[in-house]
């Protein structure tokens, strides 16, 4: 146990007052911690709806599973790619801010887009918050000239236990065009070290499964440093034809914040050491923040972010009221008008053939209680927002009160909620109760894209966090907690 002097030693002095208040309303709270608020310096300037690119910023480690003719090469591929997502997901903003952030809370409709460049090509992402009770972001990643396509959506579920415990809920589905071959990637649970101290980080728990169309299934088991030995973000992984465990292929094992070993059961060879730390991401491109739709999550968030950014609580909390109390507005006249909100780029579907086969095989079912639905990317949504046929979409009442607030700022007035406008949507409940499969998602052509990331107008910068991201200073934006 650590001793009176130790706790919270992480904290600024200034802070640790209410680091301690926050701690014993942690440890008094019963139901989900999201809607907790958490102390200034702990609170992050990036919305959730940014997280789901942390799937990608290897692109040339995503693609390259559709390079290899083997299939149970290509298991081990896919294996690889994910566990060199961990660090990006679970450790950097760790090594980057400090301690693990408490993201900002997405609206309903937030978008996140972006686009890498690099030796694999333009690989691309659209994330957009589906739910916002439950909380629930879902995406897409694709890379066109390499035929590989990731999609899935998850949301957190986060109680305390001796220390705060994260479920994540959702799945992740890779399909390789050229084999036309699927994987279903399940998520692993977490939970934070180092609360005590003042100095928060993410270990994951238990396990994660990877089943392949063709027959082979990878499983990742986790472990952390424990009182007496080990070390932190310690994981063992294998790969073995679905059903014949005990002939295992492949082994990998290590740390996935640091450095894991590949090796070759048979010839007892090792393939390759791959460094996670030292390992170059790309930068995502996104557009400039005058440039964004008012729902993507940058331009959004710009002033709550700029407010976390110079310590401004009061700006931070009258500007995320804004946020919320026109959210509420939009919520309170689709019931009245007996409507749903209507997603941009994704729909909710009764079940999916593709994820119901994989499933099967390692005994993964779906939650759609817990995730309000089952989700997958709609390319028939994608080609009219292609198009620019957004007028099915309820939009305009945020877009009117996101231009209302920005003027009301450059005037010198306040915005008011009461001067939302609600436009009538005659589009019906965005569900689709058609099986649906992911295999059938079809190629998106490159020259079309540019229609939502226009390559003249994307920058690259920092963010102060070592992301990328638009040159504002206002916005210095870095699985989970919640600012809201």
């Amino acid at each position: 146990m650590p001793s009176s002097s130790q706790e919270g030693a992480a904290v600024p002095p200034q802070n640790r007052g209410s680091w301690t208040t926050f701690l014993r309303s942690i440890a008094n709270f019963s139901g989900d911690l999201s809607s907790l608020t958490a102390p200034p310096f702990i609170l992050s300037s990036t919305s959730l709806t940014e997280y789901s690119s942390y799937w990608a910023e290897h692109p040339s480690i995503f693609v390259a599973p559709a390079q290899e003719p083997e299939p149970s090469k290509r298991a081990l591929l896919v294996l690889k790619w994910f566990l060199s997502t961990l660090r990006q997901q679970y450790c950097s903003r760790n090594e980057q801010l400090g301690s693990e952030k408490k993201p900002l809370n997405p609206f309903l409709g937030e978008l996140f887009l972006g686009q890498w460049e690099d030796a694999a090509g333009t690989t691309r992402l659209v994330s957009e918050q589906v739910s916002h009770h439950p909380p629930v972001t879902a995406y897409s990643i694709w890379n066109d000239e390499h035929g590989v396509r990731l999609q899935g959506y998850n949301g957190q579920k986060a109680s305390f236990s001796r220390t705060i415990q994260v479920k994540q809920v959702g799945h992740a589905l890779l399909h390789l065009d050229k084999y036309n071959e699927d994987y279903l990637i399940t998520l692993p649970s977490l939970h934070i070290e180092g609360l005590i101290y003042g100095s928060p980080f993410v270990e994951l728990n238990k396990s994660t499964l990877i089943q392949s169309s063709s027959g082979y299934t990878a499983r990742v088991d986790y472990s952390g440093k424990g009182w007496v030995s080990g070390k932190k973000n310690s994981f063992t992984a294998v790969v073995h034809r679905a059903g014949h465990e005990k002939d295992v292929l492949y082994t990998i094992d290590g740390q996935w914040s640091e450095a894991f070993v590949i090796k070759d059961c048979k010839t007892r060879q090792v393939l390759e050491t791959y460094n996670a730390k030292s390992t170059p991401t790309t930068p995502l491109a996104v557009k400039p923040v005058d440039e964004q739709d008012p729902l993507e999550s940058r331009r959004a968030w710009r002033q709550v972010a700029a407010a976390i950014q110079k310590g401004d609580m009061d700006t931070t909390g009258a500007e995320k009221s804004l946020i919320e109390n026109q959210q509420r507005e939009l919520r309170r006249a689709e019931q009245a008008e007996s409507r749903e909100w209507h997603r941009r780029y994704f729909s909710r579907v009764a079940k999916d053939a593709t994820f119901d086969g994989l499933a099967a095989t390692i005994g993964e079912r779906v939650e759609p209680e817990k995730t309000g639905g089952i989700w997958r990317w709609d390319e028939k949504k994608h080609e009219a927002v292609l198009r620019g046929d957004v007028s099915h979409s309820p939009l305009s009442s945020l877009k009117q009160a996101s231009s209302k607030k920005e003027s009301s700022r450059e005037g010198g007035q306040s915005s008011s909620v009461d001067q939302v406008d609600h436009a009538p949507s005659s589009s019906a409940a965005n569900t689709t109760t058609t099986t649906t499969t992911t295999s059938t998602i079809t190629k998106r052509a490159s020259t079309q894209e540019t229609a939502f990331v226009p390559s003249n107008s994307i920058r690259h910068h920092s963010n102060g966090d070592g992301r990328s991201g638009e040159d504002t200073p206002a916005v210095a934006p870095a699985t989970r907690t919640q600012a809201s």
